[in-house]
């Protein structure tokens, strides 16, 4: 299976594959996410913007998600790991908290103090350079739902195949070129795939 060079012509071949739409609003999961979706809005010539999310992390083990929060919608957990893990979400609260000044500060410096663009009766796309647990996409499309779009699709370049299926429960339709059955790490993927700053959020954002 050959690999995306890097986001930018992961992004290009995401948007030619992509089902027509009217009118829609591209919101790009931060930070990697900007970069696929910058092609995504050009070929429909529509806006871009961020949809911030931000994992919740198990306190002993931050990099392991017990669940994930998108700006304007309320945490959603891995009730099952949670289980697994001796934890509830009231266990976690103060992790979410922490994560909720996160995602605030990360929305000021994406966006100030514009609000999202209206989402009611809209098309949306949500895109993001690839899914693993799929947590943080799951959290941004029962965000994008709360806001009664018309229809959502979910758009990836690559993604684990049993989270690609179980997102499909999320969203109206879900478009991934890539699920690979021996996936481990979205970055497996990519020729390039450098970590974005918060400032080439901002350059991609401009630049679109």
């Amino acid at each position: 299976m050959e690999l995306f060079a890097d986001r930018a012509e992961a992004g290009a071949l995401l948007a030619e594959r992509l089902p027509d739409a009217r009118d829609p609003v591209v919101l790009a999961l931060p930070r990697g996410g900007v970069a696929v979706a910058v092609p995504v809005a050009r070929r429909f010539g529509a806006p871009l913007d961020v949809l911030v999310t931000r994992k919740i992390g198990y306190p002993p083990q931050p990099e392991l998600g017990v669940g994930a929060i998108a700006e304007g919608g309320e945490p959603v957990f891995d009730l099952a790991l949670l289980h697994r893990l001796g934890l509830t979400p009231e266990s976690v609260a103060g992790v979410v908290e922490e994560e909720r000044r996160e995602l605030a500060r990360r929305v000021r410096a994406y966006r100030g103090e514009r609000a999202l663009p209206p989402l009611e009766g809209r098309e949306v796309i949500v895109v993001d350079d690839g899914l693993a647990t799929g947590g943080t996409a799951r959290a941004a499309l029962r965000a994008v739902a709360a806001a009664k779009p018309a229809r959502v699709t979910l758009a990836v370049p690559v993604g684990a195949r049993g989270t690609v299926e179980a997102l499909r429960q999320e969203a109206d339709e879900v478009v991934a070129l890539l699920t690979p059955v021996d996936f481990r790490a979205v970055g497996q993927w990519y020729e390039h795939f450098e970590q974005l700053s918060d400032e080439d959020v901002l350059d991609l954002l401009g630049a679109a």
